[in-house]
């Protein structure tokens, strides 16, 4: 990671009080994820900003994106296949990301909106008692 930081590749921005901030100077998010973490909240803060995804075809993170229609998915530790998904991302028009990044969006307003979430919570709840 230094190396690249060094030579330009890329921009690491450290950590950061100021996410929202952060996500909006965003082109994408892109989480390569191998981990069965859930549903990581760095992806759904993203997309309810319209922001288009690229990530892994794993549990929790495939939820979040409709492939090929709010984001990308790539294979598990799959280098190639993920740079083959970030070179269709930058190389499509400024118009076609925004679109992608509102189908996202509104993806997470159908499908993680709070309310929701906490209804089947409760659902859940309601069928072990």
């Amino acid at each position: 990671m230094d190396t690249w930081t060094k030579e330009g590749i890329i921009n690491y921005l450290g950590t950061s009080d100021n996410v929202k901030n952060e996500i909006s100077n965003a082109d994408c998010m892109v989480l390569p994820s191998f981990y069965r973490e859930g549903t990581p909240r760095t992806l759904l803060e993203s997309a309810s900003m319209a922001k288009p995804i690229v990530t892994t075809n794993n549990i929790g993170c495939k939820d979040v994106v409709n492939d090929g229609e709010s984001g990308y998915l790539c294979k598990i530790k799959d280098s190639t296949d993920l740079a083959s998904k970030l070179e269709l991302i930058i190389n499509m028009s400024e118009e076609d990301r925004k679109i992608m990044g509102q189908k996202g969006r509104e993806k997470i307003k159908k499908e993680f909106d709070e309310k929701i979430v906490i209804e089947k919570y409760l659902h859940a709840i309601k069928n072990i008692l």
